[in-house]
């Protein structure tokens, strides 16, 4: 997947080994980590990125989450189950991320 922020982009040419470390983490923890089905642990990281109010992952995360099969109806599902959490102010957040990338 082609790198939706350029900031993301620059850090991996100025610090290469390091993205690559991080990315292969990454890569072991989704793919190894568990049971969980693709779609599934995509879901879940979208839940988490809109909770921590990180919108760049967010954004990254619904992309991917897409890919794997979610649907759009999926996805405001899992933002609305922080609803509860982290507050409606935290969830609004993440609903203005989806809502500009649909």
């Amino acid at each position: 997947m082609k790198d939706m922020h350029e900031v993301f982009t620059m850090f991996k040419n100025e610090f290469p080994s390091i993205n690559d470390a991080h990315e292969a983490l990454g890569r072991e923890i989704h793919d190894k980590g568990g049971p969980l089905p693709e779609k599934c642990r995509w879901l879940i990281k979208v839940a988490v990125s809109a909770a921590s109010n990180h919108g760049r992952a967010l954004e990254t995360h619904i992309a991917r989450a897409r890919q794997a099969g979610a649907t759009d109806g999926e996805i405001m599902h899992a933002l609305l189950l922080i609803v509860q959490t982290t507050g409606f102010p935290t969830f609004m957040e993440a609903y203005s991320v989806f809502k500009k990338k649909i």
